[in-house]
C-alpha cells in the first residue's frame, strides 16, 4: 500500500508554555495526513461527502516517544494498512526534522451512509483507486 508524506510546521498556539505540543494536537496531524493521502490516491474527502458517504474516527491510538516543539517541522506519513472494507485503517509515523520518530499512531474509520447513519462497504470508486 503506498505511503504520504506531509510536512507541518508546529504553531505556537499547539504548544505549552514550555513550548512543547500539546497531546491533543496529534489528532489534527493524524486528520491532515489522511485528507492528504486520501487527496494523493485521487479521493476527494469533499465529493465522499457529496456523494453520501461520512467517513468518522472509530478507533485512534497514539504512542509517544519524544516532544515536537514550538517552529520545528515534523514530518507525518501515512499508510493505509489493508485494503478497506466497512472500515479503512491507517498508521502513523511522526518525525522531528533529525528524523527522530515522536509518534507511532493508528486510525480505524468507518464509512457510514449519511442517509441510512449506518456502515456501508467501501464505495466500489475509491477500491478502484487504490488498485492502481
Amino acid at each position: 500500500m503506498q505511503d504520504n508524506e506531509i510536512l507541518i510546521r508546529i504553531r505556537y498556539g499547539e504548544t505549552d508554555q514550555m513550548g512543547v505540543v500539546h497531546h491533543g494536537n496529534y489528532a489534527l496531524y493524524l486528520e491532515m495526513g489522511r485528507t492528504e493521502w486520501l487527496r494523493s490516491s485521487g479521493i476527494s474527502y469533499s465529493q465522499m461527502e457529496k456523494d453520501g458517504v461520512m467517513l468518522p474516527v472509530i478507533s485512534m491510538s497514539l504512542n509517544f516517544k519524544k516532544s515536537a516543539h514550538y517552529d520545528e517541522v515534523i514530518r507525518v506519513k501515512t499508510k493505509l494498512t489493508k485494503t478497506p472494507s466497512v472500515k479503512i485503517e491507517f498508521d502513523y509515523e511522526i518525525t522531528n526534522q533529525a528524523g527522530e520518530l515522536l509518534v507511532e499512531a493508528n486510525t480505524v474509520l468507518a464509512f457510514i451512509n449519511m442517509q441510512t447513519k449506518r456502515p456501508m462497504r467501501c464505495p466500489d470508486y475509491i477500491l478502484e483507486k487504490l488498485e492502481k
